[in-house]
C-alpha cells in the first residue's frame, strides 16, 4: 500500500528540483528578473550550495521511487488486484441488471396486514396486481399506510405495499382481491421475462467467459504454458552437495568404482592423454535403501560441481512431448554448467524396453526415453557431462539404453553384508549415545539382509524408545526393543489373549522352534516370543551365523519344514488346527514353486526356468503373463509342489512326535515367560533329537552317482586369514538369498 506522506515529500522534493533547473536554465539564458536577483542577494547559500541541496532531494526522491531506471515499475505486478477489479465489474454489472428489472417503490409488509388492507373496506385502494408465480400481491392505496414488523415497530409510511401468500391461502387471498373493490380494479400478471432480459441472460455468462479468457491470454503469450515443457523448479536449480565419500558406509566397491568418475571430473586430461574416454553415464541398481542417492552425492561433493538431481517420473506429464522438452531443458541447462553431475532416480519410469506398450501414456514414456537416448549420444566428448541414474529393476531397462557409449558402467549397489552393516552403524550412531558394552557388531549380526536405510531406522528407532524411557544413553533393551518393531512391528500391549488362544500360539511358535533345532541344514533359534506385534500374535528368530551368497537344496527343504512346524504341533496337540498358519503355508508354497519352476530341483519337470518373462507388459500389470508351457505340464508342476510340501509336513511330523517332550518344555517356559531367548534356549534344546540326514538327490535316475568327494579347503595361515579378512571389510556385496530373519504367527 502506498504511503500519502511518502509520496507527498517525493512531490515536494520533484517540485524544488525542477523550480531549481527552470531557474538554472533562466540564469545560463541571461534572463533573470529583478525578483529573482533580489531572492539571491537574500539568500547566503551560493549557487553551488543550492545545487547541492537539490541534488540530494533529487536522489532522496529516486530512492524512494518505485520505479526503475527504464521507467517500469519496480513492484511485482499483483494478479490479486486485477482479478478483484473484473470481478467488481461483474457485480456491477449484476446489480444493474437486477435493479432493472426489480419492481421499484413497494414496501414489503406482512401477510397479515396484506390481508387485513383487502379486508377493511375503510382502506381506500386504487388499484390491485397480483403476480402469477411468484405469489404476490401489489396494492396502490389512496393513504400512506405505516407498516410494522414482526416485533411490532413502526417502518416508513408509504402508498405501495406488496406481500406474499402461500399455495394455502390462494382461495382466501383471491376471494379477497376480487372483493376488495379497487378504484381501477385488479389485474392478474403472469411473470414473462422481456427481450432485453433473456438477451442478457444469455450474454452475461459469455462476457464473463470472454473476460476470464482475455485476462489469462497475455499470460499464455508471455510464456506460462511453455513451463509445462521445462523441468520442475527443483530439478533445474544446481545443488552443491557436501556429502562426500567419507559419508558413505558398507559400499567399498561401489565407492571404489565411483572414485574413478571423480578423477574423470577432476583431472580429463590424465585420462584423455591415454586415449580413455570419459564414461557418458553410470547406473547404479540395487535393493531399496541401499544408498544410490547417497553415492551420486558423494561422486558430485569430491568433485565440487554442480549436482542436479530429478526423478524420472517427473519428465512425464499428462501433455504430449513435454517429457521429451523437458529432457531437452535439463541437458541444456548442465552442459552450460559443465563439468556437472545429472542424477536421474527411479529411471525406469521411463527406461523401459519399448514397443510394448498398452496406451498413449505408453507413447509418451518412449519419446521421452528416445529424447534421452539422443542426448546421451549426442554429448561432446569434452563436455564432461555425466549422466547417474539409479533404478531397483535393472532387468526392464531397454537395452539401448545400457548400450556402451550410454551407461557405460553398471554399479551393484546391495545390500550389506556383515562388515558393512558395522560400518554402516557406526556412521549412524554419531550423535547417539550409546550405553556402555554396546557392541554395534552384535547388532550387525542380527540384523541379517538390512539395507543401511533400515539400520539408520533401527538406530532411530531406538533413540525415540530411549527418549521415551527417559534414559540418558540408548540401552541394550532399547536396541532389543528397536530391532523386533522394525522387523515385526510395534508391540501391541492393548491385545489380551484368552488362555486358550494364548497356549495354542505357544505351541505354534515352539513347533517353529523345535524344528529348526532338529533340522541340519538351518540357522540357529535366537528368540521366541508369544508377545502379539504388528499383526502377528508371536513369532520365532533365526539368525545366520554368516552372510550367504547362494542357498541349497537340502536348506530349501529344511525351511519348508520349518515353515510347516508351527502347524504340526497344532495338529498333534490339539487336534484341531488353526487359521494362524496361513502365513506359513504361503511361504512355504511360494518356496516350494520356486524350487520346480525357477531353480530346477525337481527331476519330473527338469532344469527349465518356466515363470513369466519381467519385461511382459502383462506381467507388470498383474496379468500373470503369457504361459509359456502345456497344461499337461502345469499338471505336474502341481504335483511336483504337493509333493514337496507334503513330504515337508511329513518330516515336521516326525521329527515333532520324537521331540514331544521339547516343545512341551518350551510351550511351558513361554507360558511362564512370555520370551525367551538363545541362552535359555539352548538349555532347553539339549535332549532335542537330530533328524537324519536325507538321501542323495538326483536330478535324474538315468544319471551314476559319483562317490569322489569334493577337493580340500586351502588351509589358510593366520596371516593370510586377517589379510581375507581386511580384504572382505571392503567387500559391498551381499548374500542373494539371506536366510529369513524371522517368521510371523497371524
Amino acid at each position: 500500500m502506498s504511503n500519502p506522506e511518502k509520496d507527498t515529500a517525493q512531490s515536494e522534493n520533484r517540485r524544488k528540483l525542477e523550480e531549481f533547473n527552470s531557474n538554472g536554465r533562466r540564469a545560463r539564458r541571461g534572463k533573470k528578473d529583478q525578483s529573482s536577483d533580489s531572492d539571491k542577494r537574500k539568500d547566503p547559500k551560493s549557487w553551488r550550495a543550492r545545487w547541492e541541496e537539490a541534488k540530494k532531494l533529487a536522489e532522496n526522491a529516486e530512492k524512494h521511487s518505485t520505479k526503475k531506471p527504464d521507467g517500469k515499475d519496480d513492484k511485482k505486478k499483483r494478479p490479486f488486484r486485477s482479478i478483484v477489479s473484473y470481478i467488481a465489474v461483474v457485480l456491477l454489472i449484476g446489480t444493474g441488471i437486477f435493479w432493472f428489472f426489480a419492481p421499484g417503490g413497494f414496501s414489503p409488509i406482512k401477510t397479515s396486514e396484506g390481508i387485513q388492507i383487502l379486508e377493511k373496506s375503510e382502506i381506500v385502494k386504487e388499484r390491485i396486481q397480483v403476480t402469477d408465480g411468484s405469489q404476490v400481491v401489489q396494492v396502490w392505496l389512496a393513504k400512506e399506510f405505516t407498516p410494522h414488523d414482526l416485533e411490532g415497530k413502526k417502518g416508513s409510511p408509504t402508498k405501495k405495499v406488496q406481500f406474499q401468500f402461500v399455495s394455502a391461502q390462494a382461495d382466501k387471498v383471491e376471494d379477497l382481491v376480487s372483493h376488495a373493490k379497487a378504484k381501477n380494479g385488479y389485474n392478474s400478471v403472469v411473470p414473462q421475462q422481456s427481450f432485453l432480459g433473456s438477451l442478457l441472460t444469455l450474454v452475461l455468462p459469455l462476457l464473463i467467459l470472454f473476460g476470464l479468457l482475455m485476462w489469462m491470454l497475455p499470460k499464455i503469450q508471455q510464456g506460462s504454458m511453455g513451463a509445462f515443457g521445462r523441468v520442475k523448479k527443483d530439478g533445474l536449480e544446481e545443488d552443491r552437495p557436501d556429502v562426500t565419500f567419507a559419508d558413505v558406509a558398507g559400499a567399498d566397491e561401489a565407492v571404489e568404482e565411483l572414485q574413478e568418475i571423480e578423477e574423470f571430473i577432476d583431472h580429463p586430461d590424465k585420462f584423455r592423454k591415454m586415449g580413455a574416454k570419459i564414461p557418458r553415464g553410470v547406473l547404479l541398481y540395487g535393493p531399496p535403501g541401499t544408498g544410490k542417492t547417497l553415492l551420486a552425492k558423494a561422486v558430485a561433493g569430491e568433485a565440487g560441481v554442480p549436482f542436479f538431481h530429478i526423478s524420472a517420473s517427473e519428465f512425464v506429464e499428462m501433455f504430449v512431448g513435454v517429457g521429451a522438452s523437458r529432457v531437452r531443458d535439463l541437458f541444456t541447462k548442465a552442459k552450460k554448467l559443465a563439468p556437472a553431475i545429472i542424477f536421474v532416480d527411479e529411471i525406469d519410469a521411463v527406461g523401459r524396453n519399448r514397443g510394448q506398450g498398452m496406451g498413449g501414456g505408453n507413447d509418451e514414456r518412449e519419446q521421452t526415453l528416445n529424447q534421452l537416448l539422443v542426448e546421451m549420444d549426442g554429448f561432446d566428448e569434452r563436455a564432461n557431462v555425466i549422466v547417474i541414474a539409479a533404478t531397483n529393476r535393472p532387468d526392464v531397462l531397454d537395452p539401448a539404453l545400457l548400450r556402451p557409449g550410454r551407461f557405460d558402467r553398471q554399479i551393484a549397489v546391495d545390500a550389506p553384508d556383515l562388515k558393512g552393516r558395522s560400518a554402516i552403524l557406526k556412521v549412524h550412531a554419531e550423535g547417539k549415545p550409546l550405553a556402555d558394552g554396546i557392541e554395534l557388531e552384535s547388532i550387525a549380526r542380527r540384523t541379517p539382509g538390512f539395507a543401511g536405510a533400515e539400520l539408520a531406522n533401527l538406530l532411530n528407532e531406538a533413540a525415540l524408545l530411549a527418549t521415551r524411557r527417559e534414559h540418558e544413553a540408548i540401552q541394550e533393551d532399547d536396541l532389543d526393543e528397536a530391532i523386533d518393531r522394525v522387523i515385526a512391528g510395534p508391540q501391541r500391549r492393548t491385545h489380551v489373549m484368552n488362555a486358550d488362544e494364548k497356549r495354542m500360539t505357544a505351541y505354534h511358535e515352539g513347533g517353529h522352534a523345535v524344528a529348526a533345532a532338529a533340522l541340519n541344514h538351518t540357522d540357529p533359534v535366537t528368540k521366541v516370543t508369544i508377545l502379539p506385534r504388528g499383526r502377528a500374535l508371536g513369532y520365532t528368530m533365526v539368525m545366520p551365523t554368516e552372510d550367504k551368497y547362494s542357498v541349497s537344496r537340502n536348506e530349501l527343504l529344511d525351511q519348508l519344514v520349518y515353515a510347516m512346524g508351527g502347524r504340526v504341533a497344532e495338529e498333534i496337540v490339539f487336534h484341531d488346527p488353526s487359521t494362524g498358519a496361513s502365513n506359513d503355508i504361503q511361504k512355504a508354497t511360494d518356496i516350494a514353486r520356486k524350487m520346480v519352476m525357477e531353480y530346477g530341483m525337481s527331476a519330473k519337470v527338469g532344469s527349465v526356468r518356466l515363470v513369466p518373462d519381467e519385461s511382459d507388459p502383462m506381467t507388470r500389470l498383474g496379468g500373470g503373463g503369457q504361459r509359456e508351457y502345456s497344461d499337461d505340464l502345469a499338471r505336474v508342476i502341481d504335483d511336483e509342489v504337493h509333493q514337496l510340501l507334503e513330504t515337508a509336513h511329513q518330516e515336521a511330523w516326525t521329527l515333532m512326535m520324537e521331540n514331544r517332550h521339547v516343545l512341551d518344555a518350551l510351550a511351558a517356559a513361554l507360558l511362564e515367560k512370555e520370551t525367551i531367548l538363545e541362552k535359555e534356549l539352548a538349555e532347553i534344546f539339549t535332549k532335542i533329537v537330530k533328524t537324519p540326514a536325507r538321501q542323495q538327490w538326483l536330478s535324474s535316475p538315468n544319471r551314476p552317482v559319483s562317490d569322489l568327494p569334493p577337493v580340500p579347503l586351502p588351509v589358510v595361515a593366520p596371516n593370510e586369514a586377517q589379510a581375507s579378512d581386511d580384504a572382505s571389510e571392503s567387500n559391498g556385496t551381499s548374500a542373494e538369498h539371506d536366510a529369513p530373519a524371522g517368521e510371523n504367527h497371524e
